[in-house]
């Protein structure tokens, strides 16, 4: 039984595993952060956010020194999952906590 939770991860209930919602692959377990089972990139600003005028002086880009961003992907199908801007050296958030044993008796699992 899987229960979508955003765009491209779902979570099986019967196996308390988060996936993949594009291609089934099993990321880590449920009860813990799905990051934990991605694929990790981190991206030059500079690449991400180009002068939006060619030849200009200036940038709209996040200055690296106070932020870095990290893309999440599937390790299986790539597909990119989730992308979080974040000071260098703060850890990677836990941004979706599931109350598994809710979802389990919701649907009857």
């Amino acid at each position: 039984m899987r229960v979508r939770i955003t765009e491209y991860l779902e979570v099986d209930l019967t196996n308390e595993q988060w996936c993949c919602q594009r291609c089934g692959q099993a990321l880590t377990g449920a009860r813990q952060s799905y990051k934990r089972g991605c694929l990790v990139a981190e991206r030059p600003l500079a690449e991400v956010h180009p002068p939006l005028v060619e030849g200009q002086s200036f940038s709209f880009c996040p200055d690296p020194d106070y932020c870095r961003l990290l893309e999440f992907y599937c390790p299986t199908c790539g597909t990119l999952l989730e992308n979080e801007y974040l000071p260098p050296g703060h850890p990677m958030t836990h941004d979706i906590e599931l109350d598994i044993d809710a979802l389990k008796t919701r649907y009857g699992v």
